[in-house]
């Protein structure tokens, strides 16, 4: 059979710079490429400025995890200027990446994923009408509920930097915020209602107690025979339903997985080094190898960076990202051939091709590398070798299972403030390198920083979809999502919703309109709103 090659441009829901090609033969998908459409050039808007500006410019990268940048600018600074930083700052910055987090997965999932369960392809499943009750754009009673509850956690994150998003709390030092009681008063009962309205009634259908007994994919099957509650809760109700169609079946990937870790411990990160990072995290770092079954730390120095397949002038070598220079092209006419995307690929020089994201940070989980004190989880991980290996759904179960944990560590936050501590240490400036990273809610976000002359000489940015939506590399080797695309079955090539829920597993950040032509007439097929 012929393979007919297909371009979806752009796919999904929110931004519209990432389009992708797929080549289908027999109704899947063979081959694949993912290309990031808009340049932005945060690095070369940088350059020369004030090191202190990357606090202001960098959290206008992304109007849904600004908190999670404005975290990796501070830190980096930090690293550099060899600050101390308070207790009370470190507890501050963690609970503002919380809370964002924390709104992040309900607006993502009801927003930009579980709409896509009403598609008419799903016409036949016993669960189809349910879902258009619930999971309808606009309409569904989930959907609705979901959406709104989702803007209560940053209500906290507005508490601390007077405004979400964009505030700029956090500063070298500390925070530029010191709460009164009634502030944490406020707080509470934020999460609270969040809590008693959303997260235990409509997601869970049982108590954050119980929730928390279930440590295996066994645990999990219990808990949803155990009650009728817990079956038509929105999160047995989705397990259910995805099972029933068939979620489980695709969007495989690379099979190696990185996350850099979160939350700094208050006790242990006050004098924040590069190298002091891994052994101050609650939520560690690391990379797992899946068909190897092992878990190691995660370094930043075996971070590089090739452009050999994206519209920058810088030759075809793996490079440090604090050694790279960013200098794009003009011409960044799509070439399938050689260069097809303004996305670096980024690769661990003994790993390759890692996928961040929830899935990412849930299997390290599980590992037993690591301090003895940091968290530990091992329930994904268990799911993951129990449906052997990644799928859509295990990816979708990673990110929402995080919705306990970190409730659990913004109450941690918000018992642990000592109000009349210190919240900013003022720091000397001086040149230097340095590095902060974190986890955003879609995955591995890291800032490199180089300071010369008392001005920005370096910037450099890698963020989730970096990880996740990069060209092949030197190596001819696919990104994370153009992997996962193979195999993909595909109903109607001229509703590829298949595609969709791959690349939307990922939280790809893509815009409300999809459509598509024929790569080789330029005749549009279809063209129809999902959003």
């Amino acid at each position: 059979m012929a393979i007919e090659t297909l371009d979806i441009s752009p796919v999904g829901r929110v931004e519209g710079d990432l389009d992708v090609r797929v080549d289908i033969e027999n109704g899947r998908v063979v081959n694949a490429w993912t290309h990031a459409e808009l340049f932005r050039g945060f690095e070369v808007i940088l350059r020369g400025k004030d090191p202190q500006a990357g606090l202001i410019v960098t959290p206008r990268i992304c109007g849904i995890c600004g908190g999670s940048h404005l975290t990796c600018a501070s830190w980096a600074l930090d690293t550099a200027w060899e600050s101390e930083v308070p207790r009370n700052a470190i507890l501050a910055r963690n609970l503002g990446q919380i809370v964002e987090t924390i709104q992040s997965i309900p607006r993502y999932f009801y927003g930009l994923f579980a709409i896509d369960l009403t598609h008419k392809n799903y016409r036949r499943s016993r669960f189809y009408e349910e879902a258009v009750r619930r999971f309808a754009a606009y309409t569904g009673k989930s959907y609705e509920i979901g959406i709104t509850i989702s803007a209560k956690p940053v209500e906290i994150y507005a508490l601390l930097g007077g405004q979400w998003p964009h505030s700029s709390y956090m500063v070298p030092g500390g925070v530029m915020c010191a709460p009164t009681l009634t502030d944490i008063t406020r707080a509470w009962a934020i999460l609270e209602y969040f809590r008693t309205n959303w997260l235990e009634p409509v997601w869970l259908g049982c108590s954050l107690e119980r929730y928390e007994q279930i440590q295996t994919y066994d645990d999990f099957r219990d808990w949803l025979d155990e009650d009728k509650n817990h079956r038509e809760s929105d999160l047995g109700f989705y397990w259910r339903m995805g099972l029933d169609i068939g979620l489980d079946r695709y969007g495989v990937g690379v099979g190696k997985y990185v996350t850099w870790g979160y939350l700094p411990h208050e006790d242990k990160y006050q004098k924040p080094t590069i190298a002091g990072r891994n052994a101050a995290l609650i939520m560690k770092s690391g990379v797992y190898d899946s068909v190897a079954d092992t878990h190691t730390l995660m370094d930043q120095a075996f971070v590089r960076e090739n452009t050999t397949r994206a519209w920058y002038d810088e030759g075809n070598e793996d490079i440090h990202p604090s050694d790279r220079t960013t200098k794009p092209t003009a011409n960044n006419a799509k070439d399938f051939d050689n260069a097809y995307s303004w996305s670096s690929a980024v690769l661990h020089q003994d790993f390759g091709r890692l996928e961040a994201g929830a899935l990412a940070r849930q299997l390290v989980a599980g590992g037993q590398h690591g301090e003895s004190w940091q968290h530990q989880d091992g329930f994904i991980l268990d799911v993951f070798k129990k449906m052997r290996g990644a799928n859509i759904h295990v990816r979708q179960l990673a990110r929402v299972h995080e919705l306990v944990k970190l409730y659990r560590q913004a109450e941690h936050c918000l018992r642990e403030f000592k109000l009349n501590d210190p919240w900013y240490i003022k720091p000397t400036e001086k040149d230097g390198r340095g590095w902060g990273a974190t986890e955003a809610a879609r995955g591995s976000l890291s800032h490199w920083v180089e300071v010369e002359g008392g001005k920005i000489k370096n910037y450099q940015v890698i963020a989730p979809s970096t990880w996740n939506l990069g060209p092949r590399d030197s190596q001819e080797t696919r990104g994370p999502l153009e992997q996962a695309l193979i195999g993909t079955p595909i109903h109607d090539s001229t509703d590829p919703v298949e595609v969709g829920h791959v690349a939307r597993s990922f939280d790809s950040c893509l815009v409300c309109t999809v459509h598509a032509h024929d790569a080789k007439t330029g005749v549009e097929l279809a063209r129809f709103r999902t959003a």
